[in-house]
């Protein structure tokens, strides 16, 4: 999976020019480019989101091709699910409520959870899509943003849990899609 300075010079931005803020993903510009004066360019939004479908294209694919009780998605998925289910020991992982996780009150939960992974997990705030329901497939109705790390915490819990358990009799995986340079 591509890192940040890889996606920037895919985007054709000088890596040289830009530094993220706070080190981890979270955003920010600053250096050469103004992140305030990028506004919502429709050809960067196109490029995190062909960025954000491949992710969940290969993570697809490997939840089609392999037992998702033996898939680790990072070095750290001992730790992430640990802290994940100690801080929500009752969110559902099976069929997501968007609720649970963009509401004014979950974002105050969320936030400082998802902070405190900032120097653990690479990119651990960018924009990531995940399955609403653990027994489908992605596709428009069946798909939200979410951090990197929520991301991590969802699917590792699925896996560990049994939620992810029929993807594999139910779907094989498909051919990537190349992403346009």
């Amino acid at each position: 999976m591509a890192n940040q300075e890889e996606i920037f010079k895919e985007l054709g931005l000088d890596a040289g020019q830009i530094a993220i803020a706070g080190g981890g993903g979270s955003g920010g510009l600053s250096g050469g480019i103004d992140g305030s004066q990028l506004g919502n360019d429709p050809t960067m939004e196109g490029m995190w989101a062909m960025k954000a479908m491949e992710h969940a294209e290969i993570h697809f694919n490997l939840l089609c091709a392999v037992d998702p009780k033996i898939l680790k998605l990072t070095p750290k998925d001992d730790m992430i699910y640990k802290e994940f289910r100690k801080e929500f020991p009752d969110f559902k992982v099976d069929k997501l409520e968007e609720e649970a996780l963009k509401s004014p009150i979950a974002k105050e939960k969320w936030r400082p959870f998802c902070n405190a992974f900032q120097k653990e997990i690479e990119d651990f705030s960018f924009a990531t899509l995940v399955r609403v329901d653990s027994t489908d497939e992605y596709s428009e109705a069946n798909t939200i943003l979410v951090t990197r790390i929520q991301f991590f915490c969802i699917e590792i819990s699925r896996n560990r849990e049994g939620n992810n358990d029929t993807i594999r009799s139910r779907f094989k995986p498909k051919p990537r899609t190349k992403v346009a340079k």
